[in-house]
């Protein structure tokens, strides 16, 4: 208990706290990684939040899972309620640039300060934990619940990580289940068909509790009414059960957007736009729109007009973002082969352009195949390079693969600041540089050009 104790008092500052969230097994760099009751366990995370004080049985929650768009709907749900005046919680994972955009009340990130306070609290009883050690996922997401209800928020949104049903954040009772887009990704994880990617993500259904999904394959469709059925969760889908609808379109005031009209008994939004790019941002926000809707249904106060304005205050950093204008330069964090679709899906409708350039890097365990299968049909060139993580996939390798694949050639680049060298060798005026492949090469590229000298 001593040494426990001294441990803790040794957390002095901002550095010894991510020092010590850092020593616990992450498995967000974990190369090859099981995903079994082992490596993925309930009943440790419910251990550690018990020796905590149990703070997810505090909160009242909006629990999210799907593949992609988790983070986009979280947002906008929480800018919805924030401008209804709720004090919101928003848990979501990756982080860009820092940590702590995981962390965010009423879109303010967890000081440094809390960070410390929070690490000297719950370091003792990872401690106690050795036999069967916390991992830093489970870690960090216990903290983001103390926070939550130190802070009294009065709702928390809160994206699952990988999956759901062994997910570290599949101990709440929430108020709604949300299930974004769901397509292949960590197979090595999840399964290697939709139907059991689908399995894992049904697993944050619980009974008696609403939940609303997008539409999906009609497959994947059919998994989730089944796994809804059978432990008696009320299971809609936007576009089916609930009359929704978006259209492309251009006006001088907005540029290219989407419109969105979705009704329900208690909700009527007629011709929305949607204050992120692309299609795919569309359907998220309806998704957004119907887990306020259920919360009204709940009891919850909302004003539509009020969440109509938090709505566009939704800003979403690294998905479509224009970093910089000359050259013309985007990242987006599109990381399996659906995103990369309808990133390249997005940029043709929203941003003109002659010729693109993207420069692509991932980690060895998504689908690669598919990504670069997507990444034909919009690059006019392409440059491989690595990402900023133990599991990245070698440029080399992805070149080769491209290559075999595509019939086409490409370039390698040693670093992202290479490849923004080379790309911007080959571009012209009206031509665009994409970023993407991986949030962790958003992150990089963000990084450098927050410097003081631009790397390009």
């Amino acid at each position: 208990m001593a040494t426990i104790k001294k441990q803790s008092r040794g957390i002095k500052t901002y550095k010894d706290a991510l020092s010590f969230l850092f020593s616990n097994t992450n498995y967000e760099t974990v190369k090859r990684l099981r995903y079994n009751h082992d490596t993925f366990d309930l009943n440790r995370m419910l251990k550690l939040l018990d020796q905590i004080g149990n703070p997810h049985k505090k909160l009242t929650s909006v629990h999210v899972a799907g593949t992609k768009g988790k983070g986009s709907t979280c947002t906008m749900l929480a800018e919805m309620l924030i401008s209804n005046g709720y004090k919101v919680g928003l848990y979501t994972s990756p982080h860009v640039l820092d940590i702590r955009e995981r962390i965010c009340i009423n879109g303010k990130m967890i000081t440094q300060a809390d960070i410390v306070r929070l690490v000297k609290k719950i370091a003792p009883v990872v401690k106690k934990m050795q036999d069967d050690p916390p991992t830093f996922f489970e870690i960090f997401t216990g903290l983001a619940f103390m926070h939550f209800i130190n802070s009294e928020v009065s709702m928390a949104i809160i994206e699952t990580g990988l999956g759901g049903r062994l997910d570290s954040t599949n101990v709440l009772s929430p108020e709604a289940v949300g299930i974004t887009s769901i397509s292949l990704d960590h197979q090595q994880q999840l399964g290697t068909s939709l139907d059991k990617i689908t399995h894992e993500k049904a697993g944050i259904l619980k009974k008696g509790i609403p939940a609303i999904s997008v539409m999906q394959d009609i497959e994947t469709m059919r998994v989730l009414r089944k796994e809804a059925n059978s432990i008696g969760s009320p299971l809609r889908f936007t576009g089916k059960d609930i009359d929704f609808s978006y259209r492309f379109e251009s006006s001088r005031a907005l540029g290219p957007h989407n419109r969105i009209c979705l009704t329900t008994p208690t909700s009527k939004f007629e011709h929305l736009p949607v204050p992120v790019l692309g299609e795919h941002q569309a359907i998220n926000c309806g998704l957004a729109l119907s887990l306020l809707d259920c919360l009204k249904g709940r009891g919850f106060k909302i004003d539509d007009n009020a969440a109509m304005e938090g709505l566009a205050n939704t800003i979403l950093p690294g998905r479509m973002e224009l970093i910089c204008q000359d050259p013309r330069v985007l990242v987006d964090g599109a990381h399996n082969a659906a995103s990369i679709k309808a990133l390249i899906q997005a940029t043709g409708q929203h941003i003109p352009y002659d010729s693109m350039v993207v420069i692509f890097g991932c980690c060895e365990d998504k689908d690669v195949e598919g990504m670069l299968g997507q990444l034909q049909y919009g690059a006019d060139k392409v440059i491989f390079t690595r990402i900023r993580s133990p599991r990245t996939m070698y440029p080399e390798d992805l070149a080769k693969m491209y290559t075999d694949l595509c019939g086409k050639m490409c370039q390698t680049a040693r670093s992202i600041k290479e490849a923004l060298q080379i790309a911007k060798s080959a571009v012209n005026t009206g031509d665009l540089i994409t970023v993407t492949g991986s949030f962790y090469l958003v992150g990089q590229t963000k990084e450098l050009f927050a410097g003081e000298e631009l790397p390009i």
